[in-house]
């Protein structure tokens, strides 16, 4: 599986928790923290789909992808530990400790596999 595949949905996901944190509580570190590494997020799923349409790997696409999950996997898990609570705080860290997973796997094994050419 491409890294974009699971970033563009990613990044909404943070996005939109950042925005329903400010909305029900008015909370702006929420609406800074979730808006700006879900901007971020975006950016570099797109970088990434970019790259892979003309036959490459982004290397700047998956280096913010995972500091990016591997900062909000440090973050939440801190927040949770002060908190104890589950949403969201847990539900982030977890998911972000997934996708720090899965992003250090893509670095493992060279980024997207790039099918080749298409001999006529």
């Amino acid at each position: 599986m491409h890294d974009f595949c699971l970033t563009i949905p990613y990044g909404v996901a943070v996005l939109g928790g950042g925005v329903v944190g400010y909305l029900r509580r008015g909370s702006t570190a929420s609406l800074a923290g979730g808006a700006g590494s879900g901007v971020v997020l975006l950016v570099a799923g797109y970088l990434s789909l970019q790259a892979f349409q003309k036959r490459r790997n982004s290397a700047v696409a998956l280096a913010l992808e995972t500091f990016c999950a591997l900062g909000l996997t440090f973050v939440m898990a801190q927040r949770y530990l002060q908190t104890a609570k589950i949403m969201p705080a847990a539900l982030v860290a977890a998911l972000s400790a997934l996708m720090s997973l899965f992003y250090l796997y893509k670095i493992a094994t060279g980024g997207n596999h790039v099918p080749p050419a298409k001999s006529q």
